[in-house]
């Protein structure tokens, strides 16, 4: 009886809810007090119905699997950690970098206004600026040589329209002839001849440009970069004898014993680029009395032979060396390439 009037003057249990001691924030574990009328139900032996059970277990917040939070936390932590390293690293090399940039630029102009030091071998600074000269001139041969392979190829074009003329003359005027034959047969030698010539100078002009464009390009690119290690040698060498004039107390010692590190750096990296553009010279210049030796003879034979017009001695100057001749029609595209 005291039971039942309770029931009757307490608050509608179809109105609260008993939060249960789950997972998660104050709405997780909540059981509607629907499903406390199926507990009770089934205390008296009552079977809750399918949608009850249904309600219970499709409410959604209830019991979240901690396994769920950690597996996606943890991809994310080590994204951040990755990106954060490459952050650093980068920020580390972009240091690095402008530290060297402000140094080099120090001591360039210290060396410009003359009130900076600077590490010079004369002998191999003379060879440096005669291979840049030696460059200069031979650039001049190899553009007066195009220049001449252009003209003469036009001069042996003209040669052949001209014999080609001469001979359709000759067909159309019979008191003339003999004298147009004469004189087509003479443009169309010529014009073999010029052929034969041009594949000689095309043969020295390839290899001048190899000589230039190739070899001594790639020893200069190899100075350069002696020249810049030379500038950072240079100014980590001068950072450190300031830093040596300087107070000796237990942070200064550190300054210069890093600073010795880095010199030692600069220094071998300096010395070992010396030592490949001292290399480089020297075989390049073995390299270009080679080639200039057989180019310079080709084109003298091949020239002399070509205007005393003695065309055996001018085929036989191309066989000495090794000049093959391309075959009439050979420049022209094919049939595929005009596609």
């Amino acid at each position: 009886m005291d039971l039942q009037q309770v029931m009757v003057s307490g608050p509608n249990l179809n109105e609260t809810s008993i939060v249960s001691g789950g997972y998660g924030g104050a709405a997780e574990g909540i059981i509607p007090t629907s499903s406390i009328k199926d507990i009770r139900s089934k205390s008296r032996g009552i079977t809750p119905s399918h949608s009850a059970a249904s309600r219970i277990a499709n409410q959604p917040g209830q019991y979240p699997a901690p396994s769920m939070h950690h597996s996606n936390s943890n991809p994310s932590m080590m994204s951040e950690e990755a990106t954060r390293g490459v952050a650093v690293e980068k920020f580390d090399t972009v240091k690095k970098w402008s530290i060297n940039t402000y140094k080099c630029t120090k001591q360039m102009f210290s060396e410009r206004f003359g009130r900076g030091t600077k590490t010079v071998d004369l002998e191999l600074e003379a060879q440096i600026d005669v291979l840049r000269e030696t460059k200069m001139k031979y650039e001049r041969i190899l553009r007066l040589a195009r220049e001449l392979t252009n003209h003469f190829y036009n001069m042996v074009q003209t040669q052949q329209a001209l014999g080609d003329t001469f001979a359709d003359l000759s067909q159309k005027s019979p008191e003339l002839q003999d004298e147009f034959g004469y004189n087509a047969e003479t443009q169309r030698l010529l014009c073999k001849n010029g052929e034969t010539l041009l594949g000689a100078i095309n043969f020295f002009v390839s290899s001048i440009n190899t000589l230039v464009n190739k070899t001594m390009e790639d020893t200069l690119m190899t100075i350069k970069m002696y020249e810049n290690a030379r500038l950072e040698f240079d100014a980590y060498r001068t950072d450190l004898e300031e830093l040596s004039v300087g107070p000796r107390d237990a942070a200064a010692m550190v300054r210069i014993e890093i600073a010795q590190q880095h010199y030692q750096i600069q220094k071998e990296k300096y010395e070992r680029l010396h030592s490949d553009v001292s290399i480089k010279l020297k075989f390049l210049e073995e390299n270009k009395v080679k080639v200039m030796h057989k180019q310079l003879l080709l084109f003298h034979n091949a020239i002399s032979a070509y205007f005393a017009g003695n065309q055996q001695q001018l085929e036989q100057t191309l066989r000495q060396f090794n000049v093959k001749l391309k075959p009439p029609g050979s420049d022209k595209p094919s049939w595929l390439e005009e596609q």
